[in-house]
Parts: structure tokens; C-alpha cells; sequence
């Protein structure tokens, strides 16, 4: 009886994790699931805490105001993506690709920033409190990209 219930469980929790995702989208986050991949999708507002995006392309894709918080991140490539005000509370950072993406009003609280890349990215109002931030350069006002020189 266990097994049934445990079956029948692990086989619905997909269906109740997409029900939170508009129907606009919810191909697109299929994709990136089946694939890792989802180039220029509308990912905006989807919920994706502790997802595990490990290696995930999602260059130039838009993740405005999506739940990001204790995802796994690491290798992931956010190039021209656009993050506006996205959570990552808590999430892993590590050999990021945010090149020229928008990172305005993300929140990045009690988040591990490590060897991540930044150059050319919007970061306007981050909110970085308890961020754990290595070998990562972040921008300082302004849109022309400038760095923060890694001091370590």
C-alpha cells in the first residue's frame, strides 16, 4: 500500500508543480525540464525553488519575477536573460553565466555567489544581504558594466 501511495505521489507532484505556471508557459517549462534547455522562453513568474538547473541554457530567456530561491544554478547560463526582480534567496551561484543579463531587484539573500560572471549586466537594487559573493565581480552604478575588482 506504501508503494502505491508513494507512486502515486511521485507521479502527481509534476502535475501540481505546473499547475502554478500559467498555460502560456507551461510547454516552454516542459522543455527546460525534458532538456535543460529552454533558449528565449517566457519563464516569467514560474516557480522554480530548489530546482536543481544544473548546466541549464537559458540565454536570453525571460525569468522576470520567477521563483529562483534554493535552485541549484550551478554552470547555468543566463546570457541576455532578463531576471528582473527574481528570487534567489538561498540559492547556489556557482560558474554562472549572467553576461549582459538583467539582474535589476533580484534578490540574492543568504545566496552562494561563487565564480560567477557579471560583465555587462544590469544589477540595479540587488539585494545581496547575507550573500556569500567569491570571485565574482559586481557592478556599481550606473549601465556601462563596471567592475568591482576580486581583491582575494
Amino acid at each position: 500500500m506504501k508503494i502505491k501511495l508513494f507512486a502515486a505521489l511521485a507521479l502527481a507532484t509534476p502535475l501540481f508543480f505546473i499547475s502554478t505556471v500559467n498555460a502560456g508557459n507551461s510547454q516552454e517549462l516542459q522543455k527546460l525540464s525534458s532538456t535543460g534547455e529552454c533558449t528565449g522562453c517566457n519563464l516569467s513568474g514560474v516557480n522554480l525553488s530548489g530546482a536543481h538547473l544544473i548546466g541549464a541554457d537559458l540565454r536570453g530567456a525571460n525569468l522576470q519575477g520567477a521563483n529562483l530561491s534554493g535552485a541549484n544554478l550551478e554552470g547555468a547560463d543566463f546570457t541576455n536573460a532578463n531576471l528582473k526582480g527574481a528570487n534567489l534567496t538561498e540559492a547556489l551561484v556557482t560558474n554562472v553565466n549572467f553576461k549582459k543579463a538583467n539582474l535589476n531587484r533580484v534578490n540574492f539573500t543568504r545566496a552562494q555567489i561563487v565564480d560567477s560572471n557579471v560583465y555587462g549586466a544590469s544589477m540595479d537594487n540587488m539585494n545581496i544581504t547575507d550573500a556569500e559573493i567569491y570571485h565574482t565581480g559586481i557592478g556599481i552604478g550606473g549601465e556601462d558594466g563596471a567592475q568591482i575588482p576580486d581583491w582575494d
